[in-house]
């Protein structure tokens, strides 16, 4: 179901992240009629406010998981992209629940305010790392794509179309890995590794928009979308941006595994990759539409194909040092930093 994104007002969550900013610059080329911006960071909003230097930039204070101050956002928007979440897999293990509060009841608030006030659509934005989840973060944002799956079950009829995006690691968005090495590289400090074998997948902020407009598109409601990325090991990644900057290799230190991380990201299941549609440089899972009225046995099982496995940061394309700084150059803040 396409949804039209040309003169329309767009509310983005957690409006003042790397994605947020990023989508609010994105629509303002795209003739949207309104951007509004939910978050809780008054500083945020005054710095991104001066900017943009927009009037269709409209700033509201306030928190997903209060209902008031969601409904206050929601009222008259067309299109939402419920960025606002805990993305720190740290933080989110030694603070559990402050993960459930926001990544799973705030996105319930969400999600019921569009429903009541009929928008068009909605898209959720989940990561990698709810895919065989082992940290809070994880979960909880696992346990938000079955809410947003659940209110997509329970309004088929409705006219809002909920739709979920899965993506890895965003390059240079904030908190991400990429400006912390360059930083370090550029202060002669150790770049620090937790496992040089550990791979991640690379997409660019630009591509985390491209994703999020292709659900707006093309969702039907309750579908789950994921963009296909390469990916590369932690060390090369390091040792691409050392060529870059200037290091020096002995700079690498491993330092361990982090609370709750992973050696290697998933962003689709063998579960999903099952009934996954590809469609080039997408995947589409549909959602699951049966009710719990299942029959008491089942005669007949789906069939899956045995060569199917989970598409992961080990399997998708493997960028090697060379490939790894191609595609760090397309980054306009790497750039900016090799400039300085």
């Amino acid at each position: 179901m396409t949804q039209k994104i040309d003169g329309s007002t767009v509310l983005i969550t957690g409006g003042t992240g790397s994605f947020g900013s990023t989508m609010a610059r994105h629509l303002l080329t795209r003739g949207v009629e309104e951007v509004r911006i939910l978050s809780r960071d008054e500083a945020k909003q005054d710095a991104m406010r001066h900017a943009l230097g927009d009037s269709r930039v409209k700033f509201y204070i306030g928190d997903t998981r209060d209902p008031e101050s969601v409904e206050r956002a929601v009222r008259g928007s067309n299109l939402i992209f419920h960025a606002a979440a805990l993305k720190q897999v740290p933080s989110a293990e030694f603070f559990p629940l402050e993960a459930v509060k926001t990544n799973i009841n705030g996105s319930a608030n969400v999600l019921r305010s569009a429903i009541e006030n009929e928008v068009s659509g909605v898209v959720c934005l989940s990561t990698d790392k709810a895919v065989y989840p082992i940290n809070a973060m994880g979960m909880s944002k696992a346990l938000m794509e079955k809410t947003a799956m659940a209110f997509a079950r329970d309004y088929q009829d409705s006219k809002t179309t909920i739709a979920v995006t899965r993506y890895g690691n965003v390059m240079y968005s904030r908190g991400s890995v990429i400006p912390l090495f360059i930083s370090q590289i550029k202060s002669g400090k150790p770049v620090t590794i937790t496992d040089p074998t550990m791979t991640r997948f690379l997409m660019s902020l630009a591509e985390s928009v491209d994703l999020v407009e292709y659900a707006f598109s093309n969702a039907e409601t309750g579908d789950l979308f994921v963009r296909k990325a390469p990916a590369s090991t932690i060390q090369d990644l390091a040792i691409a941006l050392i060529e870059m900057f200037g290091g020096n290799a002995n700079q690498i230190q491993n330092i361990g595994f982090r609370h709750g991380e992973k050696l290697y990201e998933s962003l689709l299941s063998v579960e999903e990759r099952v009934k996954a549609e590809d469609r080039g440089g997408y995947f589409r899972v549909p959602l699951d539409a049966r009710d719990l009225n299942y029959s008491l046995f089942f005669e007949q099982g789906e069939s899956r194909a045995p060569e199917l496995e989970s598409y992961t940061s080990h399997n998708t394309e493997r960028l090697d040092v060379e490939g790894v700084k191609q595609l760090l150059l397309t980054i306009p803040e790497v750039r900016q930093e090799l400039a300085r």
